[in-house]
């Protein structure tokens, strides 16, 4: 059985590692990110209510009994 040669490994390694690195930032710069929103003003969210601001009670119509 024959000898493996194994006297280039270290260099097709050492020149593998930058290309994979440079590939990866390439990848990396043309992808989109999240960017979060822009803060709003806060003088258009102080709008009045109109309503009062209170509790109420919301029921589901068929959460109350059946009436006969």
């Amino acid at each position: 059985m024959p000898q493996l040669d194994t006297s280039t490994w270290f260099t097709t390694i050492m020149t593998m590692l930058p290309t994979l690195y440079l590939i990866t930032q390439l990848k990396l710069l043309n992808t989109n990110h999240y960017q979060p929103p822009l803060t709003k003003n806060s003088n258009l969210q102080s709008h009045s209510i109109r309503w009062q601001p209170k509790w109420t009670k919301t029921c589901l119509p068929l959460s109350q009994p059946q009436q006969s």
